[in-house]
């Protein structure tokens, strides 16, 4: 069992107030997944500033300006870090791919939270209302967030195995559930040349969506096609650099609920981490519908 939480606004009057609105919404989820939780917030301009990229890097284990200075000799470019808890932000202004490759030449062995252009990704073992004061994320501005509180049952409880799971770029994917052909799959995706960081299922469906976009489809079409490819009981959201998509299983025993204004959308795994939202009692209510893709663009 795991709590999910998603916030796109509409309104741009309400983006000072996106870190605020989703930490009460993670919060609200708690009960549903104490061991550890993640966040995705896009278009903060202190953790995303304007003409820079960002790399999220987890556990490093050093000072940030240490951090900074190998991965800018491996760049030839000036690298900010900034410490946020367990992970480690790193801007540049140069090419996404370009950070991370010099990211993870400097640091094989760590691992990568996030990264793109406007998506910053925190994550961390511990109750998710701690780790809303340790990431200071009720201060966040942007325009879409997601959330995930998590009760580890396919892998150990770790910052790497936290959600959001975000594997290509200023994208995330959080889960509720269990793929039960998740290992397949992943032999599938190593045999075409996809690498895993984790043992834990939501990366196999991370992955396949990414390939997917990757590969020219649709949000919508991308999760289409994990709905005919995955096996399991589940909800999924998912975010990018201008969409916000929810799907579940053809069972659809996970529990889900979407509303929408037209200030915002959110979803949650329950109403209660919706009822803080401003005008939700004039919000569009419902129930997503078995492998429906509900989706929404910027």
């Amino acid at each position: 069992m795991c709590g999910i939480v998603g916030l796109h606004l509409r309104d741009r009057g309400l983006y000072p107030r996106l870190g605020e609105l989703l930490a009460g919404m993670l919060v609200e989820m708690a009960e549903r997944g104490a061991d550890s939780a993640g966040v995705a917030v896009y278009g903060d301009p202190g953790w995303s500033p304007s003409g820079r990229v960002g790399v999220c890097l987890l556990d490093v284990g050093l000072p940030p300006k240490r951090v900074a200075e190998a991965v800018g000799d491996r760049l030839g470019s000036a690298v900010v870090a900034e410490q946020l808890d367990a992970t480690t932000l790193l801007h540049a202004p140069v090419d996404p791919q370009e950070l991370l490759e010099a990211a993870t030449t400097a640091f094989p062995e760590v691992l990568v939270g996030g990264f793109g252009s406007d998506v910053t990704v925190l994550k961390g073992v511990g109750r998710p209302d701690d780790l809303v004061a340790r990431y200071g994320l009720r201060s966040a501005q942007g325009w879409q967030g997601v959330g995930h509180t998590r009760m580890a049952t396919e892998s150990a409880v770790t910052a790497g195995g936290c959600h959001p799971y975000s594997v290509g770029p200023d994208q995330c994917l959080v889960h509720n559930g269990s793929f039960a052909n998740h290992a397949t799959i992943r032999r599938e995706l190593i045999a075409d040349g996809v690498r895993f960081d984790s043992d834990n299922d939501t990366e196999v469906g991370a992955r396949f969506v990414a390939r997917a976009l990757a590969d020219g489809l649709t949000l919508e079409a991308a999760l289409k096609s994990l709905c005919a490819t995955f096996d399991g009981f589940y909800t999924l959201l998912v975010s990018s650099a201008d969409s916000f998509a929810v799907v579940r299983d053809a069972i659809a025993c996970k529990p889900a609920v979407i509303a929408e204004t037209d200030d915002w959308v959110a979803m949650a795994s329950e109403y209660r981490a919706l009822v803080g939202l401003p005008g939700i009692e004039h919000a569009t209510i419902f129930e997503p519908e078995p492998e429906v893709v509900y989706a929404w663009t910027r």
